[in-house]
């Protein structure tokens, strides 16, 4: 697992700790409130490596890690709305589905 660099820590710090919108209000998480970019990032991760969670999560690491959708690492994904940390886990998981669900 890469460390997480030391500006994104101060960005977090500064920030709080918050849930997104979609954990505070479970029932408006839908595809309107998922950024285009995050939903084919996903449709992108489960296309090489299918629904299957925790797999799935290992594939999506594996991408962002890489760089290999669009260039777009964690960093620019947790600033649309994707976020990989384990304390926002149930969010991704939130997100996955309801991208998986529609598709």
């Amino acid at each position: 697992m890469l460390p997480t660099p030391a500006s994104e820590l101060v960005s977090q710090a500064s920030q709080g700790y918050s849930r997104t919108l979609a954990s505070r209000f479970p029932e408006i998480a839908s595809m309107e409130t998922i950024n285009p970019v995050v939903r084919d990032f996903i449709l992108f991760c489960i296309q090489r490596h299918g629904k299957e969670w925790p797999a799935l999560y290992d594939e999506m690491c594996w991408v962002a890690g890489r760089r290999l959708f669009r260039g777009l690492g964690y960093v620019d994904l947790r600033k649309l709305g994707l976020s990989f940390s384990l304390t926002n886990i149930d969010d991704t998981i939130r997100i996955v589905d309801t991208i998986a669900a529609q598709n």
